[in-house]
């Protein structure tokens, strides 16, 4: 049964390192943003170990630049928790920075990385994001002051890189798929203003193709929808996140 859509029209996507947002879920983001809704785009790292050639300060301040660039694309507010790449752990000092960010943008709807992923960045930034969507609203759990209309959000995990379990190597399965037909321009825009990555992956990856391998996921996830690109997400649907699929009832999806 339908729940009725929030009066805080507000979504973060809270992930590991810039640009995995628009590798992920900016199709979303976009048309989130086209409704109306206000975007805040988040990540535990600035990814300072993005380069080969840099020190961690120089391409962290690039990386940061980037973020809010991508951002601006569709209006949304970039935040850093400052973690270091490939450092990131759920701790106390983590999960604090995690809550207050929630705390201070009241989200309705959080997109997070899922439980199992390619690398363990990703892996802990979903237990910080999951932690923090069942405990912002609790009074005591943030000296910050609560916003009014704060509760536990709608959760969502995007895919997996490749939409890939890294442990069986079998394509994950997802609860949802929202067309971003309309937006694979504007997610591509927003992906390629992270310019300084498209060298350190070919470096570290053996990957030249930075826009191509974005695009083959989302039409990976298309056809399952019988449309040209398509972002795939999995609901949190446990006691006592909201229970509704809200994408699918805003933005239409199967």
């Amino acid at each position: 049964m339908s729940q009725e859509i929030p009066k805080r029209r507000v979504v973060l996507s809270l992930l590991a390192h810039p640009d995995d947002a628009e590798f992920l879920c900016a199709g979303v983001l976009c048309r989130l943003a086209d409704a109306g809704w206000e975007v805040h785009i988040a990540t535990a790292s600035p990814g300072d170990c993005g380069t080969v050639d840099l020190s961690q300060e120089e391409i962290a301040a690039i990386r940061r630049k980037e973020g809010a660039a991508a951002a601006e694309v569709i209006g949304a507010t970039y935040h850093c928790l400052e973690e270091r790449d490939v450092n990131v752990v759920f701790d106390r000092e983590s999960g604090k920075k995690a809550i207050d960010l929630l705390r201070k943008v009241a989200p309705s709807i959080v997109i997070a990385h899922p439980r199992l992923d390619y690398m363990l960045d990703h892996e802990q930034t979903h237990l910080m994001a999951r932690r923090a969507a069942f405990g912002y609203p609790i009074p005591n759990a943030s000296a910050l002051p609560l916003v009014e209309g704060s509760a536990v959000p709608w959760l969502y995990y995007c895919d997996p890189i490749g939409a890939i379990n890294p442990y069986s190597g079998e394509k994950v399965a997802a609860t949802c798929r929202i067309d971003i037909t309309d937006q694979i321009q504007r997610k591509t825009e927003m992906l390629v203003r992270h310019a300084s990555q498209r060298e350190w992956l070919r470096s570290h990856h053996g990957m030249d193709e930075y826009v191509e391998s974005m695009k083959r996921q989302s039409a990976m996830r298309g056809e399952e929808l019988g449309v040209p690109y398509a972002e795939a997400f999995t609901q949190h649907l446990g006691h006592p996140y909201p229970a509704n699929d809200i994408l699918s009832e805003i933005l239409g999806g199967k």
